[in-house]
């Protein structure tokens, strides 16, 4: 998976794995596969401990209340997972930047991963731009990444389920 920039698919593989978390090394493999990541190495079970590791300290950046508390979780998560870029043909299909070390087990590379692309994700789209749907029961996260930056629903269902309760409110008054 080439992401230069990093932000879109490394946020979006981390909502992905956030809202369905994986139980296995192997099912985390598959699906980060699935994704597009070319994996070095076999996972096991401590890239799956180190992956959801890193999905928790995610989704404390998500569900920041502001932006410098959401802009010192990201940089702790950079500070603990990220490395100075470097030019890599790993996957011999062009050569693209990585900001994490060569040779990395899969939870550590996530998390690097997910690091960078958060961090490039928020300054490059918008802060405000990683949340939680709006439904009272829906607890998906999603990173917004529509032309005006104000989505609010993870999903078509969700936003239409909320638009009909609105309307049944508005009609019942």
């Amino acid at each position: 998976m080439h992401l230069n920039p990093y932000g879109g698919d490394a946020v979006d593989l981390a909502a992905d794995l956030c809202n369905r978390r994986p139980t296995s090394a192997e099912e985390l493999a598959d699906r980060c596969r699935e994704a597009g990541l070319t994996l070095e190495r076999p996972a096991g079970p401590e890239d799956l401990a180190y992956a959801l590791a890193a999905l928790d300290a995610w989704e404390k950046v998500v569900d920041a209340t502001d932006e410098r508390e959401r802009a010192e979780l990201a940089n702790r998560m950079l500070a603990a997972s990220a490395a100075h870029p470097r030019l890599t043909d790993h996957a011999g299909d062009g050569w693209h930047l990585h900001y994490r070390d060569e040779q990395l087990p899969l939870g550590a590379l996530l998390f690097s991963l997910i690091s960078v692309g958060t961090a490039l994700h928020l300054v490059g789209r918008g802060m405000h731009r990683l949340r939680r749907c709006e439904v009272a029961e829906c607890a998906t996260i999603f990173a917004d990444t529509s032309r005006t930056g104000r989505r609010r629903y993870c999903s078509h269902r969700c936003a239409n389920r909320d638009a009909v309760r609105r309307h049944r409110a508005r009609a019942a008054t």
